[in-house]
């Protein structure tokens, strides 16, 4: 049976859901305000998890994952994206010749957008190879941001003089 809550973060609202299995999904929600409901005891240890992560105390995670009926193709990306070390980034052609298949770049991109578990399978730690931060699904600024808590002096935004 699938449990669902809600975790209000620096970043927005999140939607949990999860089973006995592990969590299934992690992703930002419009909603507003964000719901403020009893979190099941399936999904606590998610939840303290996150919101560790989102205060700056937590740079890994201690979870059961269930993709269900994912392709095998987005399990091994999805796999290659768990072993990025918080705090550091690779490319999308690295996470294709990781996985043995070198010239998947763009299907590497859209398991990436297809990722249903945001934050805990780190798909905001894949730029492009010359640098440039590129298709987040919940856009580059929240990808800019996310990096720049696991690392900010490496993706700080730059202040201004004036």
């Amino acid at each position: 049976m699938l449990e669902k809550t809600y975790l209000h973060s620096p970043f927005g609202c999140f939607e949990i859901v999860g089973s006995e299995l592990g969590i299934s999904s992690v992703k930002r929600t419009d909603l507003s305000p964000c719901p403020d409901a009893p979190v099941p005891a399936l999904l606590q240890e998610a939840v303290q998890q996150l919101s560790e992560y989102f205060s700056g105390t937590r740079s890994s995670f201690e979870l059961n994952l269930d993709w269900g009926g994912a392709p095998d193709f987005n399990k091994a990306v999805w796999q290659a994206l768990l072993e990025i070390p918080y705090g550091r980034t690779t490319t999308y052609s690295a996470i294709a010749e990781k996985i043995g298949n070198p010239t998947a770049v763009r299907a590497v991109g859209m398991a990436n957008r297809n990722n249903p578990i945001a934050i805990i399978v780190p798909c905001h730690r894949v730029i492009a190879k010359n640098g440039d931060l590129q298709g987040y699904f919940y856009g580059l600024d929240m990808k800019r941001k996310l990096l720049e808590l696991e690392n900010p002096a490496s993706f700080a935004a730059q202040g201004s003089l004036f």
